[in-house]
């Protein structure tokens, strides 16, 4: 995987100003376009998506300072169809606008090359096994809610606790398959993990295909496969959060799965009354890489 990262980078750099193939690449060197960007983003820290526009803005920056070539001659060079668009995405960066860079030569925010290198990490063993699942249904109450890397994310609470208590209730009774209890469930996740894009969360149970699903609950279908579950405990949701960036810089580094589009699941298995801390499982789905 690491190798696979820098190979993206160089492919980076070889084409800024064009559209990437990185399924392309993904496909060529044996795992797959959302599994990479996954492991990017979750690595690097940022989108690839941000890194491609940093890097952009880093190297046309030079083109600006140099002043060899009109500002639309250069935004069309680098991938832009106006110099308007290309002054939104340099003021992005640096800050400034282009023309005030020619003027005044910076102020200026360089983006380094990134380059990739493996750790010795692992000092703590991951609490992981590996379950093939039938393919089941996730039942429950879904809503539209943006992506926050650290903390509770303040839309999926006031959406759990719109539903009344007895709610709850009703769908735990409804679970009748692993994952079991109650879960948090994140659907349609945007391969890059930008903190702010949209997913769909959706609190409810995990139920059989042939299991009778009562009115006015939402669905997600889940076909068959392999997945890797990761048991956490400790302060909620720091443990959770944390061993989800394990599962990218320790767990998938050093295993031979990689990640498959669909749901990542958190069951929740005890908790303190004011749900301070926790003990959860992380269901993620994986196949063969």
């Amino acid at each position: 995987m690491i190798s696979a990262l820098n190979q993206l980078v160089d492919l980076v750099e070889d084409h800024l100003t064009e559209d990437l193939d990185v399924d392309g690449l993904a496909g060529a060197i044996g795992t797959t376009g959302y599994h990479l960007r996954r492991m990017f983003s979750s690595l690097a820290g940022m989108p690839l998506s941000e890194y491609v526009r940093r890097r952009r803005m880093t190297v046309a920056a030079a083109d600006v300072v140099r002043g060899e070539e009109d500002l639309l001659g250069i935004a069309v060079r680098h991938g832009y169809g106006s110099s308007e668009a290309f002054g939104r995405a340099f003021r992005a960066v640096h800050g400034v606008g282009p023309s005030d860079v020619r003027r005044d030569g910076g102020p200026l925010r360089t983006q380094p090359q990134l380059r990739f290198r493996l750790t010795v990490e692992g000092i703590s063993p991951m609490d992981t096994r590996l379950s093939h699942r039938p393919a089941f249904r996730l039942v429950g109450h879904a809503a539209r809610v943006p992506l926050l890397h650290r903390g509770v994310n303040p839309h999926i609470q006031e959406h759990i606790t719109a539903l009344p208590p007895e709610e709850h209730l009703r769908l735990k009774a409804l679970c009748d398959t692993e994952p079991a209890g109650l879960l948090q469930v994140s659907d349609d996740l945007d391969p890059d993990g930008r903190e702010g894009s949209e997913l769909t969360y959706l609190h409810g149970v995990a139920v059989s295909r042939d299991t009778p699903i009562p009115d006015g609950l939402d669905t997600i279908e889940v076909p068959a496969g392999m997945w890797a579950v990761f048991r956490t405990s400790g302060p909620h949701p720091q443990a959770l959060q944390t061993t989800w960036a394990a599962t990218a810089t320790e767990w998938f580094p050093s295993n031979p799965w990689r990640l498959r589009p669909g749901p990542s699941v958190v069951a929740v298995l005890e908790r303190a009354d004011d749900f301070s801390t926790a003990t959860c499982e992380l269901w993620l789905p994986v196949e063969p890489a």
